[in-house]
Order: structure tokens, then sequence, then C-alpha cells
């Protein structure tokens, strides 16, 4: 049974990245609003597609024109994100059923999917409200590390059973223990600043490097950039800030992955100091998984924002978040301190 549960597991990992970069794609392609009502699209249970019922459609919704190239990605999204949902909750089930760790984390994704099937709808209904919209994706990046973190106790269930689990080695140091967890929170804040730029159509707002807009500090509008008390709508397709604010945002993303990269570096020094080779090789693979990531971000910038790398800068955010999870995982079950959930 509890190969079983890995196997659940990894396969829920495998369909949350897929529908982390959907989502993505459904931003970026300017999708979100492609459907004007939720959880159907145009009152059809996929999308419509024939001249007749295209025209039913419009009568229906005679404010919102369909546009196929815009339905469908977002139905696909819709459809991916429900049987991922189906998933989970089978994994809850079995956790219930047989009363083997984790046995609260599957519930808590559970709840999680609720919340996020609601931010789904009050991303359609609110007119891609930059706070809903910003929150969705951080639900999705969370509903993400969790099943990669219940796929961690789930193996380590298993080789706890095999009797395989036990190591000794040096002890940690409190400075990694440390670094590992502001590694993760600053990752988290930067990707909250990622959707936070995306849902505000902040990522062109400079389109040079390394400075903006030919100077070091440009004229920005902090305050507006980031009013969290924004009115609603009617209609935030496109965005509705004016040029000030989107630098501020997008400077502050780039100033922010100054600061993760320096972290972050510190971190995989750290580790690579640390005696374990596990953590050595989890060193390694940061460097490898950030590097790419600046890299993407920078070709974004000097590229004008190009479908397949802004897809794989989301995608590769979720990798590098996932490597701060397992890093903290294995530090933590080191035996310095026990997670229990």
């Amino acid at each position: 049974m509890t190969r079983l549960r890995i196997r659940l597991t990894a396969c829920a990992c495998v369909l949350a990245f897929v529908v982390v970069g959907l989502g993505a794609f459904t931003r970026l392609v300017d999708a979100g609003l492609g459907c004007p009502d939720w959880p159907g699209c145009y009152g059809h249970m996929l999308w419509p597609n024939s001249e007749h019922e295209i025209a039913s459609a419009e009568n229906l919704y005679p404010h919102a024109p369909v546009d196929t190239d815009k339905t469908w990605p977002e139905m696909v999204h819709r459809y991916f994100a429900g049987g991922l949902g189906l998933v989970i909750l089978a994994l809850a089930v079995l956790a219930h059923k047989h009363r083997r760790p984790p046995q609260k984390l599957p519930w808590l994704l559970v709840l999680l999917v609720i919340v996020q099937a609601l931010f789904g709808m009050w991303t359609v209904t609110l007119k891609l409200w930059p706070q809903v919209v910003t929150a969705h994706l951080l639900g999705g990046f969370a509903t993400l590390a969790l099943l990669w973190l219940c796929f961690l106790r789930c193996r380590e269930q298993a080789q706890a059973e095999a009797g395989t689990n036990s190591a000794s080695g040096p002890v940690l140091s409190r400075s990694l223990k440390g670094a590992a967890l502001i590694g993760l929170l600053v990752v988290i804040g930067q990707i909250a600043l990622g959707g936070w730029t995306s849902s505000n159509y902040a990522a062109l707002a400079c389109i040079d490097l390394p400075t903006c807009h030919g100077v070091w500090w440009p004229e920005t509008d902090f305050a507006q950039g980031f009013n969290l008390a924004q009115t609603l709508g009617p209609n935030y397709l496109g965005g509705l800030m004016d040029n000030q604010a989107r630098t501020a945002i997008h400077l502050s993303h780039r100033l922010g992955a100054v600061l993760v990269t320096a972290i972050l570096l510190v971190l995989a020094t750290l580790l690579w100091r640390s005696g374990w080779r596990d953590l050595r090789r989890l060193g390694a693979v940061l460097v490898l998984v950030l590097a790419l990531q600046v890299g993407l971000g920078i070709t974004n910038i000097l590229a004008a924002l190009p479908l397949a790398v802004a897809v794989a800068h989301n995608g590769v955010g979720a990798v590098l978040l996932l490597t701060l999870v397992t890093i903290n995982y294995r530090i933590y079950r080191r035996g310095v301190i026990t997670i229990k959930i």
C-alpha cells in the first residue's frame, strides 16, 4: 500500500506541475477571461467550437465575443485542475483508510484545492483582479510544494518499513538550517513578486539590462504599484496601472532576483561544506536550477517575453521551490528537528 501511495503522489506531483504550467500559459496568452462564466464555458462543458455553438454563445454573452484561441487554454487548464483535485482526494482517502503517515497533509491539500477552485472562479467573476490572480498562482505553487512534501514523507515511510533510512554523519550547523529556511522564504517571496508582476502586466515595464529605461533608478510609483486595496474592475485584462507603477513592480522583482541569487549561493556553499553527500548534491542542483532561472529571466527581458521562455521561467521557478522544499526537509529530518505533519 505504501508503494501505491508513493506512485499516486508522484503522479499528483507531475499533474500539479502541468497545472502550474497551463496556468502560466493561460495568463501569458491573455486567456484568463477566455470563458466569461464558470465552471463551464459559454454554457458548454468544453467550449463552443462549431459555428452554431459560437453563434449561440455570443447571443448568450453579447459582451464577450468568442475567441477560440482563448477558450480552449482556459478550459484545458480547468479540466487538468479538476483531475488533480480528484487525485488529491484519492490520496486523502487512502491516508485515512490505512492510517499511515502522512495523514493530515493530504486533507490539508483537499482543503487547498477547494480554496483554489474558489480563486479560479473569482479570477473570472472579478475580471482578473490582480490580488485574486496572484493568490491563485501562489495557491498552485503551494499545492505543488505540499504534494512534493507528501511524496518525500511517503518515500521516507517506505524506507523506514524496509529499514534502509538510517544514516550517520557530521552534525549540521545552525547557520545551514537558518540559511535553508531563509532561502525557502525568499524564493516564496520572489514567486509572489513574479505573480504580481505578471498579473499587472509589468514584465516588460523595463526592456533593457542592467539599467531600466536607460537609467539605474527610473521614475517609479511604489504606492500605486503595490496598492493592495485598489478597487475592483471593471476589467483588468491588459492592466490598469500607469507606466511608473509597473516600473516599480518590475524593478522590485528584478532587485528581488538579485537578493535571492545571493542568498541561494550562500546556501549552496553551506550545503557543500556540510559533509553530507546528499546535501552536496542538492547544493549542486540548486546552483544549476538557479542559473537556469536567472538566464530565463534575462532572456524574457531582452527578447521581449517570448511565450516559450516565459512559460519555462514559471516552470523552473516551481522546480526551484521544490528544490528548496527538499533541502529543508532533508536538513530537518536529519534528527536535529523532527517535523510531524
